[in-house]
């Protein structure tokens, strides 16, 4: 079992190290800018929908995931205070629509800096389903703002496409939504588990 999920964990550590490198390097080199709006809005959804297959039709990555100290999915959102601040300098700069960068940049802050805020109170089953709600919320309205966007080629929308941001949109976005559904799926079953005791 301990080898099982060692096993799983490496393979989901390099599966990760792999697509996060290859965004880069794309990005990098300006590959994204010549896909059509439409296309890096269909890549965020279906990269987002092939994690959220896998955690439930791969029984080893299940098991890891809901095996995973709850914790640890919520020290996860950390990484959305940088999301935010770049989001707001991005904005700043007038390199995205205004809009856009008011939901998706405060909503990632929010999440972000309750995130420790959460993890310093006592450890609890509702707190932390609560937490993940809160930060799926921010997430659906913040993609469901750039999606819309970027789909109707609001101008400037075509800079999320752009190194290095385009790293949040290509792979901290399916990430943090797939994560967040796999968090609050692993919670409830453990929250099951207890009341069936």
């Amino acid at each position: 079992m301990h080898y099982t999920h060692k096993n799983t964990q490496q393979k989901v550590f390099l599966s990760l190290s792999i697509w996060a490198t290859t965004v880069a390097i794309t990005g990098y080199l300006g590959l994204f800018t010549h896909i059509p709006a439409n296309g890096i809005a269909l890549l965020v959804i279906l990269s987002l929908t092939i994690l959220v297959v896998l955690y439930y039709r791969n029984p080893a990555l299940n098991t890891y995931i809901n095996n995973l100290p709850p914790r640890q999915l919520v020290i996860f959102h950390l990484w959305r205070i940088v999301a935010g601040f770049a989001f707001l300098y991005y904005g700043s700069q007038n390199l995205l629509p205004e809009r856009f960068v008011i939901n998706a940049g405060y909503g990632d802050l929010a999440v972000g800096f309750l995130a420790p805020i959460i993890l310093l109170g006592k450890e609890s089953i509702q707190k932390d389903i609560a937490f993940h709600l809160f930060g799926q919320l921010d997430f659906i309205l913040a993609v469901g703002t750039g999606l819309t966007f970027t789909v109707l080629q609001v101008p400037l929308m075509e800079n999320i496409a752009t190194f290095p941001i385009v790293l949040i949109p290509l792979f901290g976005v399916p990430l943090t939504g797939a994560s967040s559904i796999m968090a609050i799926d692993a919670l409830l079953r453990q929250r099951r588990q207890i009341a069936s005791r």
